[in-house]
């Protein structure tokens, strides 16, 4: 459901709001990037973000964006200086109610230098303003701003920040979210969460947000733009907000027939995963011309193109996993993608199951019997990918054969004790592949390290007696499952 580009830049760190200030001599610059070895330069260190308060203005006829930014964070070390990911024309910044020096570095890089360095442990607040038309810039060749005829929308993976907010942009550093937009009147500005309110003035709507959980940087989204707005709320008592542009043209019906099942679908997935972790669901379809979806914590995009052939609720069923299994619980690092997408799309699988057009055990054995041993699909270790096959086909039904080979290895009361469990065992948090291994041993009460590294790190594909696949797989070709054809309408969401 995702974008994936190679791409550097960042430096590092944070700053405070009272100061027993560091000395001179102890603090320095915060690290050049986060240290995650797929995107060097991304995120940030020498600090932790708590909390974003955006307070924004958007012109949909210009795309210009003002807006100003409130950080709420605490240093991590003696800082002389921290970054922050971001690309618009900055007029000011203060730290701690004071202003503070500022520079560009690299791509995507805003390195800030506070007129006193900050100590170790402090609170700090840093206030960023800024402007620019978000479509104009770009880093590393890309731009993942999209506009739309009617506005704008901010969703893209693994970066989207840079171009409507400054941040700490890196998963493994969530945090709580207010955001507040004002667009003329007749626009509308769809954000994460809950819509606290709304008020208008002079020509001008101004729409409050509010993400009570913390949330991923790549997960904060923006929808700007004319959208039909539904609201309902699931027979479990989850309030969900969908939104549709208003000249989606033929793919309105198919989009509406399919995000409109988002509360039965969360309560669906509720049996399997556990209460669904947010405070609203829903899901949004802008008139985009991308091919993907994502999932944008509680809020998720889908492309018009998702539909386009009909309806889908296989899509659907993947983002809403993904509000537990990578929303929820967040990856450590980009190597545990596995996490997110084996688990997303075996939710498909399961829905599959539920639906009547094949078990997840045919769905298992189809994928392994169409690529045979030479094909490069088993090259890919949905484990540890590498940055240039990190949303490759291979990491989503590999990584749901695995999913199936780890249910079939432990039996379906741990596993899906497990599918539960984890969400609650690392609510709100973030987790590796190496940290799943070692909850599912414990669940289980079983070794499980040859099992992973077959699966998940070994390039080259698995013997039958030991995966979800029936021997028969090996000599002749598994039917097609009436819900492939679903499933497989849902692989473009990761082509970008």
């Amino acid at each position: 459901m995702h974008r994936r580009i190679l791409a550097p830049g960042a430096l590092a760190a944070a700053s405070l709001l009272l100061a027993i200030p560091a000395s001179a001599a102890s603090s320095a610059p915060g690290a050049p990037g986060i240290g995650d070895p797929y995107y060097p330069q991304y995120g940030n260190g020498g600090y932790d973000v708590s909390h974003y308060d955006l307070r924004l203005q958007y012109q949909p006829k210009t795309d210009e964006l003002q807006g100003t930014a409130t950080i709420l964070a605490k240093a991590t070390q003696d800082l002389s200086s921290f970054d922050l990911d971001f690309l618009l024309d900055v007029s000011e910044v203060r730290v701690g109610g004071v202003k503070a020096a500022f520079t560009r570095s690299g791509e995507h890089e805003l390195v800030v230098t506070p007129k006193t360095p900050l100590a170790k442990g402090t609170q700090v607040t840093v206030v960023v303003r800024y402007s620019g038309v978000p479509s104009t810039k770009s880093a590393y060749g890309f731009n993942t701003w999209h506009r739309t005829p009617d506005g704008a929308v901010a969703a893209d993976e693994p970066e989207a920040a840079w171009w409507w907010f400054p941040s700490n942009d890196h998963p493994s550093d969530k945090a709580t979210y207010d955001v507040s937009v004002a667009v003329p009147d007749g626009t509308q500005a769809i954000s994460n969460g809950t819509l606290a309110s709304t008020s208008s003035k002079l020509g001008w709507t101004r729409y409050n947000w509010r993400q009570d959980k913390p949330q991923a940087t790549y997960l904060a989204t923006l929808a700007l733009g004319r959208f039909d707005i539904t609201t309902s709320t699931s027979e479990g008592g989850v309030p969900v907000v969908n939104a549709y542009s208003k000249d989606l043209g033929a793919n309105d019906g198919a989009a509406r027939a399919s995000v409109e099942r988002t509360g039965e679908l969360v309560d669906w997935l509720s049996g399997y995963f556990g209460p669904y972790p947010f405070s609203s669901a829903g899901g949004y379809v802008p008139n985009t011309t991308t091919g993907y979806a994502l999932e944008t914590q509680t809020r998720v995009y889908y492309s018009p193109k998702q539909f386009a052939a009909g309806s889908n609720t296989s899509v659907v069923v993947h983002e809403l996993a993904h509000q537990w299994y990578g929303d929820d619980v967040s990856l450590k690092g980009w190597k545990d993608i596995w996490i997110n997408e084996g688990f997303a799309r075996y939710a498909q699988w399961l829905w599959s199951e539920h639906e009547g057009e094949g078990t997840t055990r045919e769905l298992a054995d189809y994928v392994y019997a169409s690529h045979p041993a030479d094909d490069p699909f088993w090259t890919v270790k949905p484990g540890d990918p590498g940055p240039d096959a990190q949303f490759d086909l291979a990491v989503y039904d590999r990584g749901a054969l695995a999913v199936q080979a780890l249910r079939e290895k432990i039996g379906d009361d741990a596993f899906f004790a497990l599918l539960k469990g984890w969400p609650k065992e690392h609510a709100y948090g973030n987790a590796s592949v190496a940290d799943f291994q070692k909850y599912a041993e414990q669940v289980s009460g079983k070794p499980l390290a040859a099992l992973f590294d077959t699966w998940l790190f070994q390039p080259s594909k698995p013997e039958a007696r030991g995966s979800a696949s029936s021997a028969r797989s090996l000599t002749a070709k598994a039917a097609q499952p009436k819900s492939w054809k679903k499933i497989e309408a849902t692989n473009d969401v990761h082509a970008h």
